[in-house]
């Protein structure tokens, strides 16, 4: 769920940034990072259904103030990656591209690990016997 947009008023006229594209800010920066397999399209629930690269702002809740922004990621991790380093680098990430690309200052990122992605097992081919 994105509140309403970031707006400032200058000499030249406004601008205004839209929640939606800090929250696809964000959600590009969360799946950059190694470890994570993707965004959970279900906000909340225990089934994370991933969502692929045309929806990133999916998976992500967004509250932006006139000068602060807090964001909450709802993520499906690679089986094997430490979750809390992984988790840590998303933070850094995040904030580090919302605040390069708009200016607000992010005071909260809050990351939810919403599932695993486990690696597809190679399917075993049988050789033919030769007789």
């Amino acid at each position: 769920v994105l509140t309403e947009a970031r707006h400032e008023r200058s000499d030249l006229g406004e601008l205004r940034i839209a929640n939606e594209v800090v929250g696809i800010i964000a959600g590009l920066a969360a799946t950059e990072v190694e470890g994570v397999a993707g965004m959970s399209g279900s906000v909340g629930a225990g089934f994370a259904e991933m969502i692929g690269r045309k929806n990133l702002s999916k998976g992500v809740k967004v509250e932006v103030g006139e000068e602060q922004a807090a964001v909450d990621l709802y993520v499906v991790m690679h089986y094997g990656v430490p979750i809390q380093e992984v988790a840590w680098k998303i933070q850094e990430n995040v904030k580090r591209a919302v605040e390069g690309m708009t200016g607000l200052e992010v005071v909260e990122i809050n990351v939810h690990v919403q599932g695993i992605q486990f690696p597809q097992e190679e399917k075993k081919v049988e050789e033919p016997r030769v007789k």
